[in-house]
């Protein structure tokens, strides 16, 4: 076993992070004792690092631990990238505290946009969330996760590509998988096994390129494709228009009787601009 003490300037709310992650059944969060277990894959290896809160809002500072010693340098590189804990948090709530939003990011202050733990994972689980009610898609990504990933030190690991390109369409349909969607979950496996899904190659290009070449894989559209780059790739201007959850959050803040429509959430989002990711998290904050 490795453990590693590491402090990041403020502000970082850690605990409304852990708040959020555990909304996901999937995740092995402990509120009160302030730590969080996270699935890592390094060289194809995998180990559950823990992440325990030991700092303030103000000073955050963090134990990392893990299981082995010769994976403990790229571990904490990668615990740190999930986190985010290279964005400067005081700067964007700056940004804000000028704009309607402020009474969020006042009520959310400090709240980091944390990764999905793995990219790969995380496209799926966009792809299994499409057009379904939060709840049920939760269940729905358990069970496929359940079913087909792996358990490691208490953390379940995502499947990998090979894997899930190897399932067929019926197997799918026995967790409750509409058809389509299981083909879809399916040919992400298949490209990712195939070499056609690069993610650590995609880290280096710029959003708008990611977009064009994901949007002509079949059943990725424009949603799942904003949801990726902000949690699989942690890019922070990112709005969804077409999120059910951030037209309520708008409908809330801006009391309005019915959901707002694209040419208003363009005309709001203006000011919002280079942190629109975090305007986005914060909006969902505000009605989770």
């Amino acid at each position: 076993m490795w453990q590693e003490t590491v402090s990041i300037p403020g502000p970082y709310n850690f605990d409304l992070a852990c708040d959020r992650l555990q909304l996901d059944p999937l995740h092995v969060v402990d509120i009160e004792n302030r730590t969080v277990k996270i699935p890592v894959i390094i060289d194809g290896r995998k180990q559950a690092v823990e992440v325990k809160g030991i700092g303030t809002l103000e000073e955050p500072s963090f134990m990392i631990s893990g299981r082995e010693e010769a994976l403990k340098e790229a571990a904490i590189a990668r615990v740190a990238e999930v986190f985010r804990w290279d964005v400067d948090l005081a700067k964007v709530h700056s940004h804000f505290m000028a704009t309607d939003l402020a009474p969020i990011f006042a009520e959310h202050y400090g709240t980091p946009l944390v990764l999905d733990f793995e990219p790969l994972g995380c496209l799926m689980k966009c792809i299994i969330h499409q057009q379904l009610n939060l709840s049920f898609a939760m269940t729905l990504t358990e069970r496929f996760v359940h079913t087909y990933g792996e358990k490691v030190d208490d953390v379940w690991f995502y499947p990998d590509a090979e894997t899930v390109a190897a399932l067929t369409v019926e197997e799918l349909r026995e967790l409750q998988f509409s058809g389509r969607k299981a083909e879809y979950v399916i040919g992400i496996g298949k490209l990712a096994a195939e070499g056609e899904l690069d993610f650590s190659e995609m880290k280096e290009r710029p959003d708008a390129e990611i977009e064009k070449a994901l949007l002509k894989i079949r059943g990725v559209g424009p949603w799942t494709v904003q949801n990726f780059l902000m949690f699989g790739l942690g890019r922070p201007n990112l709005f969804p228009l077409a999120d059910i959850g951030i037209q309520n959050a708008l409908k809330k803040l801006y009391n309005l009787e019915k959901k707002p429509g694209v040419p208003e959430m363009e005309q709001w989002k203006q000011p919002w601009e280079p942190y629109l990711s975090y305007a986005s998290l914060y909006l969902w904050r505000s009605i989770e």
